[in-house]
């Protein structure tokens, strides 16, 4: 069983999935970023123009970050818990309020919303949460080092921490 939790396969494969979702959630939202601007209005966190702006600029940093955990860079893994962070705590503050709001974690062809729907996102990310953290753990007991972003630009082949 060691064996198997500690596999560099098992490994790559939370990295694809994981950072899959987070690529695809993202190109769905920067399809249509002015329905993703009212799923985010409808928290009544920020204001409308910030709303618009995070319409625009979260998608491009869950693509980068899903891409990045793909690649097996290094700061993608913790860009990627930060975000789900984020995400959990927005959608816990919208259960707590009994909010009725589309989650928009999918883009706009999410279903309506609602206590049921953002309860079940919540144990979504809290599975990926827990993938991440399994993640940061294979690092340590695996010795898997993530790759530095630099080296794509300098050549070098080397993993380095």
């Amino acid at each position: 069983m060691k064996k198997i939790l500690t596999s560099r396969t098992l490994y790559r494969l939370l990295r694809l999935v994981i950072g899959g979702v987070f690529i695809y959630a993202g190109a769905l939202k920067l399809a249509d970023p002015d329905a993703f601007a009212r799923a985010i209005d409808g928290y009544g966190l920020v204001s409308w123009g910030a709303a618009k702006l995070l319409a625009r600029v979260l998608p491009v940093v869950e693509i980068a970050s899903g891409a990045g955990l793909i690649l097996n860079l290094r700061g993608a893994l913790g860009l990627v818990v930060a975000q789900l962070l984020v995400f959990m705590g927005v959608i816990a503050y919208a259960i707590h309020m009994g909010f009725d709001v589309d989650c928009g974690c999918f883009g706009p062809s999410e279903s309506d919303g609602g206590a049921g729907t953002l309860t079940q996102t919540m144990y979504r990310d809290l599975i990926m949460l827990a993938a991440c953290l399994f993640m940061y753990w294979q690092r340590r007991t695996s010795g898997v080092l993530p790759r530095s972003p630099l080296r794509y630009f300098s050549g070098s082949k080397e993993y380095s921490r």
